[in-house]
């Protein structure tokens, strides 16, 4: 099953609280392995999970290894035996923390067998993390795509396996409370699948946002924004967002400025462009993400704000299938505002496909 950011978040979480349960009893802690291609997030999650709980999160790369050496310490002799002191990167405190074995499975096989007793035990023949610390995993999929040594069974069947996807909903949620130019994100709810191509990734993405978030107009800057959109993301991402821009769906309101504005007009495409299914796909962007800031925002809503958005799901201009794919979308959440705008007379017959 393929998993998104929220999935991975809560089975993390859940198989941390395990551990702790198992290790109070003197049994061995789980470890966790997350698979999805690179710059989706895997990273990212694990680094932000462990700032949100105050806990510390060592992140080391296996493929940075060169020997055993590298995992078990330099050996010592003390009272005429051998011991090894561990690598300074060794948690030596009581957590709770995690250790981050980032992309492990692109260092060489020879560093992998040494590390098998590690996310099956917790330890190795020199050290062993201290109580309270979780060890999770990233990796690439063995599909050809990526250069990563294959694992057999008997080091796959050590360890718990998530499958993460991108999900733009997830994506977007955490790209807002970075604070990552909400044109950019207005992009990504607009067109999700080109999220996923070669040069362009969820992490690429980010850093093509950054690179523009100072430039204010971006028609203005069109070939600035489109060469460094080049430099970063695949041809066909730079060419889709040109086309984004042209309509000028980066310059439509925020949501909490379209409430607020006068009258109700909404930010629709030019008609006259070619590319109608271009059109369409802003606008769901634009939909999406006023979906997403009323699910948090909601209790906001005063009479005006209501009948605004009613207006809104009776608009003709707008695709009835949009409307009520959006309609569908606001029925989850659970505020009385919404609720009380999705019973209104004009409204229910979107709701029933009328």
């Amino acid at each position: 099953m393929s998993l998104n950011a929220h999935d991975i978040r809560r089975l993390l979480l859940h198989i941390f609280q395990t551990n702790e349960r198992l290790e109070d009893r003197g049994e061995f802690r789980l470890s966790a392995c997350i698979w999805g291609p690179p710059g989706i997030g895997k990273t990212e999650l694990v680094e932000t999970l462990g700032r949100e709980r105050g806990w510390p999160v060592v992140h080391i790369a296996p493929a940075q290894f060169e020997e055993m050496g590298d995992l078990l310490g330099m050996p010592t002799v003390q009272d005429g035996r051998t011991v090894f002191q561990p690598p300074a990167w060794v948690p030596r405190e009581e957590g709770p923390g995690i250790l981050l074995l980032d992309d492990f499975n692109r260092a060489d096989d020879r560093i992998l067998r040494g590390l098998m007793p590690l996310w099956q035990r917790y330890e190795l023949v020199s050290w062993r993390l201290p109580r309270r610390w979780h060890l999770v995993l990233t990796a690439n999929p063995d599909d050809g795509d990526y250069s990563v040594t294959p694992l057999d069974d008997a080091m796959q069947n050590r360890m718990l396996h998530l499958h993460m996807q991108f999900d733009a909903e997830a994506w977007a949620e955490w790209a807002t409370a970075q604070g990552l130019d909400a044109r950019g994100i207005r992009f990504v709810l607009a067109f999700p699948g080109l999220a996923t191509g070669r040069r362009t990734t969820p992490r690429s993405l980010v850093q093509f946002f950054q690179l523009v978030a100072a430039v204010p107009d971006w028609n203005r800057e069109r070939r600035l924004v489109y060469q460094l959109a080049l430099g970063c993301l695949d041809a066909e991402t730079a060419d889709r967002l040109v086309e984004f821009i042209r309509l000028g769906a980066d310059r439509w309101p925020r949501p909490e400025a379209w409430f607020r504005e006068s009258g109700n007009e909404i930010p629709l495409p030019p008609t006259d462009t070619t590319d109608a299914a271009l059109r369409l796909d802003a606008l769901n962007g634009w939909l999406h993400e006023l979906f997403l800031w009323l699910r948090t925002h909601a209790d906001q809503l005063d009479a005006r704000a209501c009948a605004r958005l009613a207006t809104l799901l009776t608009d003709a201009r707008v695709p009835a299938g949009l409307r009520q794919a959006f309609a569908l979308r606001l029925a989850q959440i659970d505020k009385p505002a919404i609720q009380q705008v999705l019973a209104r007379p004009e409204v229910v017959p979107l709701l029933l496909g009328a």
